[in-house]
């Protein structure tokens, strides 16, 4: 077996449907039965099933191949044409039969009706060489099963198991187990149960590692990510904890969780064949679905980009101090390291809140932390320092700069108030002369007597010597 090719394709591997979105209101009640009666206003049709998965996986990828069976019909027609147009190169196999379709009828951000179209599953044809040469050069493979048989199919399950690049198996109840060899099966809690024949009683988390544990041996997969909708998902492996990944937020109004799933898998087979472990890939994928979810769903893919602008927490620093400026609101900015996140930080953090609408946080790189502590700082990589303030309730967004001062990033944020944390006036602030440029402020708010963060270095570095003493 070969090894892995990172510069290579995302192949996505399943049944593709044409789903069609049919929406409307809906004012009265049909004369000769007691249903709604809706009235058309938009119909839109999208790649469904491995489609949609592939579909998603392009905004992240730009190389992106599905390998699905297509029927000779309008159906199929319309299918493949919708997937060129989105940048997915297709690798047909013969589908007998009619194309699946899944038409839903929505009014009110609401779903309906769902009819399904396109008969019984039909085991596909042969796939062509080009398949199998595409396998094998595929940097990662994500085998999207929605119960239409493909993969089902012997010669593609042959050649999926013997891929050298890794697989991820979004399973399907009336699906075929995972190839040998998997690195990752992603069920959901229903799909989990259902393969598992569990009932998933007790309690959640042991329940779901219970059966998670038991699909795992039973396919001979590596891993097991369980997807649990709102809550994230939980990572099954061997021998070891259960480990819980929840969302980074939750929506207050969820649209459409249609694709979700898909955006779910699509997202850990990138990372996986970027080299991440199985545990950052499924931390991306979460993180993946999530955003997905917070954008519309399924309903959000065809959205007019300006009818819909994303919330404040999903902004760059610079979009969301443009947005609540015009909106006539305050921009809040502070700036330091913040190397080992203390309670003297967080009190500066919440009283700098309280001044107005957002808080940003301007973030030394590491580099910069470098420059002004010295070559043993920072602890912390910039990426780990930016995502433990964006987690904190009181900062709306957090940019990194480079240079030795915030001079640079202030003038392009261009915030009304910049707070420091201290005792310290602000003739002593160099940022000061900067901020009043536009008209902004400058203020110091309460710190914390005895937290800082070489306080705690040199705490640690202390008391490790001492130990080091004693055990000499």
């Amino acid at each position: 077996m070969s090894a892995p090719n990172r510069s290579g394709p995302l192949v996505v591997v399943g049944d593709a449907l044409l789903d069609r979105d049919v929406t409307g209101t809906v004012s009265r009640l049909c004369p000769d039965a007691p249903v709604p009666v809706l009235d058309e206003r938009t119909a839109t049709d999208r790649p469904g099933g491995a489609g949609l998965a592939a579909l998603l996986a392009v905004a992240q990828h730009d190389e992106v191949a599905l390998v699905t069976a297509l029927a000779d019909d309008a159906g199929g027609a319309r299918l493949a044409e919708l997937l060129a147009g989105a940048g997915v190169a297709v690798y047909p196999m013969r589908l007998p039969g009619a194309t699946a379709e899944k038409i839903r009828l929505r009014t009110g951000g609401q779903t309906l009706l769902r009819l399904d179209r396109g008969g019984e599953p039909r085991l596909a044809g042969e796939p062509p060489e080009a398949v199998r040469e595409l396998l094998g050069r595929a940097r990662a493979i994500l085998a999207s099963d929605y119960g239409r048989g493909l993969l089902r199919q012997p010669t593609l399950r042959a050649a999926l198991a013997d891929a050298s690049a890794p697989v991820v198996w979004d399973p399907h109840p009336r699906g075929p187990a995972a190839v040998p060899g998997t690195r990752l099966a992603t069920p959901n809690l229903d799909e989990l149960r259902r393969l598992t024949g569990d009932a998933l009683g007790g309690a959640a988390l042991d329940a779901t590692s219970r059966a998670a544990g038991e699909l795992r041996r039973r396919w001979r997969v590596d891993a097991v990510a369980v997807t649990t909708g709102p809550d994230g998902a939980i990572l099954c492996r061997a021998g070891g904890a259960p480990l819980v990944l929840p969302p980074p937020a939750v929506p207050d109004h969820v649209e459409d969780t249609c694709g979700a799933g898909d955006r779910f898998a699509a997202a850990a087979a990138l990372a996986l064949g970027d080299g991440a472990s199985v545990a950052d890939a499924v931390r991306a994928a979460v993180e993946a679905a999530s955003a997905y979810v917070a954008a519309g769903g399924a309903a959000g893919l065809h959205r007019n980009p300006e009818s819909a602008a994303p919330p404040l927490s999903a902004r760059t620093a610079d979009e969301l101090a443009a947005t609540v400026r015009a909106r006539g609101g305050t921009v809040v900015a502070t700036g330091g390291c913040f190397d080992i996140l203390h309670a003297g930080h967080l009190a500066t953090l919440q009283a700098a809140r309280r001044l107005g609408d957002c808080l940003i946080v301007c973030l030394n790189s590491d580099r910069s932390v470098r420059a002004l502590k010295g070559p043993e700082r920072p602890v912390n990589p910039a990426d780990d320092r930016a995502r433990l303030l964006a987690a904190l309730d009181c900062v709306d967004a957090v940019t990194v700069f480079d240079e030795s001062t915030p001079h640079q990033v202030l003038a392009r944020l261009r915030p009304d108030v910049w707070v420091k944390g201290g005792d310290y006036g602000e003739v002593e602030l160099p940022e000061a002369d900067v901020v009043r440029r536009w008209g902004g402020r400058v203020v110091t708010v309460p710190y914390l007597a005895g937290r800082s963060t070489t306080g705690i270095i040199s705490a640690a570095s202390q008391r490790g010597r001492h130990l080091l003493e004693g055990v000499v």
